[in-house]
């Protein structure tokens, strides 16, 4: 699997919706909503593709993560899986980005789902399980063997932002590494 770059990634944030993430039992909202800000603000910051995805009726998705991305607006969908929204496939597709940085609410349900059919399409699928829940911790891990059988990975927002962070002494690395050290905080 490639490692994520600035370049060759893009990030799925998946039903983080306030009536959705309140089923989360495997982790803390507010450390989802950590996580998930976490995550838009690194691509904010370096330029990342992100992609909301949403189903009705979830309610509003979290403004932790759209108050960093003020342009991007949830995509509503009616099925389970993200690579079910025929536009996004084909907005992922025209971005070039080949590693896709999954992020959502249920771990069991909509990012197993996007995760398997992203690498069917032949994207690399890497799961930030900091910024997941689950609805079961036995479940859940067996949603994220699941990808890594299929070919994907976890990972975190942390790592990511560490993997993003290049020469600290810059000013992108230096806002990289803020990010991190929040998350780690956090």
């Amino acid at each position: 699997m490639l490692l994520p770059t600035r370049d060759n990634s893009a990030i799925l944030f998946l039903d983080l919706q306030a009536e959705i993430v309140t089923n989360s039992r495997t982790r803390p909202v507010p450390r989802i909503e950590a996580a998930a800000s976490g995550l838009a603000k690194l691509a904010a910051l370096h330029r990342i593709p992100a992609f909301l995805s949403a189903v009705p009726p979830g309610g509003p998705f979290l403004p932790a993560v759209t108050a960093e991305l003020p342009g991007a607006s949830p995509r509503m969908r009616t099925e389970t899986s993200a690579f079910a929204d025929k536009d996004l496939v084909k907005a992922l597709t025209e971005s070039g980005r080949k590693v896709l940085i999954l992020a959502g609410v249920a771990s069991e349900i909509v990012v197993q789902r996007t995760a398997l059919d992203a690498l069917a399409a032949g994207y690399g699928a890497l799961v930030a399980v900091d910024a997941c829940g689950g609805v079961d911790p036995r479940t859940e891990d067996a949603a994220f063997r699941r990808i890594t059988a299929a070919g994907g990975a976890t990972t975190s927002a942390i790592t990511f932002a560490a993997e993003l962070a290049g020469d600290f002494t810059t000013d992108l690395g230096g806002a990289t590494l803020g990010i991190m050290y929040a998350l780690l905080g956090g």
